[in-house]
């Protein structure tokens, strides 16, 4: 190679370098001055946001619409058929009382007054419902009782009310009806008492019927008195 080409070729060597160098020199200032206005956009943001939000002029956020919430399963409370027929039932009269075990069948009345002579009248006709005690259907002692006697033949068979209710054992089936349910107490216990000192208590825990008779006709020395416990009640059929 001659010497001028050379120097042609020195030349346009280093108008190349000059040439890069200038166009690297041009994109750093470019690149410096792009993060210069990156940097200024963030800077105006947040004093613009700053800005509204002391203002109270930033928008709400977007509320999602909630998600539907299912329904509550409709839950139906199985009661059992005593349960049904004994929870609402209101304080009732007694009107008959039966015992299968000793073929006792008798009216109940239900006298007002506590008066002696008008539960001596009302023992004529049959059982009765010492007045103050509790009611069919309600908690404390329905107290019954009614005459008894061992005589072969008796002008009034009232006076035969509740013959044999000693002879009931544990266990055993009192029906009591009012005008219109059935009420089933069992047998809890049978004891003779003192008629002139024992007492037969009215507050009790529970629905709990007693009954009461003199051990013999025509005396008040002692009685036969009968606890039974609540089992259940139901409407009168047909």
């Amino acid at each position: 190679m001659s010497r001028n080409g050379v120097l042609l070729s020195k030349m346009n060597t280093e108008k190349f370098v000059q040439v890069v160098a200038r166009f690297v020199l041009a994109a750093r200032k470019a690149l410096a001055k792009k993060y210069r206005f990156f940097g200024l956009a963030v800077l105006m943001f947040l004093v613009t946001l700053f800005v509204l939000a002391r203002l109270d002029l930033l928008p709400n956020a977007p509320v999602a619409d909630a998600a539907p919430v299912a329904a509550a399963p409709v839950v139906s409370l199985e009661v059992s058929p005593v349960a049904a027929t004994t929870a609402a039932v209101a304080a009732e009269n007694p009107v008959r009382i039966t015992i299968k075990n000793i073929d006792v069948s008798a009216t109940v009345s239900n006298p007002t007054s506590t008066d002696i002579s008008v539960l001596d009248e009302e023992l004529l006709s049959g059982a009765v419902r010492y007045p103050t005690s509790a009611k069919l259907g309600e908690d404390g002692n329905v107290v019954i009782f009614g005459h008894s006697s061992y005589l072969p033949v008796v002008r009034n068979q009232a006076y035969k009310t509740f013959d044999g209710i000693q002879n009931l054992v544990q266990g055993d089936t009192i029906t009591v009806y009012s005008e219109d349910r059935v009420y089933t107490y069992a047998v809890r216990t049978v004891s003779k008492e003192d008629a002139n000192s024992a007492a037969i208590p009215l507050t009790v825990r529970g629905k709990v019927l007693t009954l009461a008779t003199c051990d013999s006709f025509g005396t008040k020395t002692s009685r036969f008195v009968v606890t039974a416990d609540f089992v259940e009640s139901h409407l009168i059929s047909g």
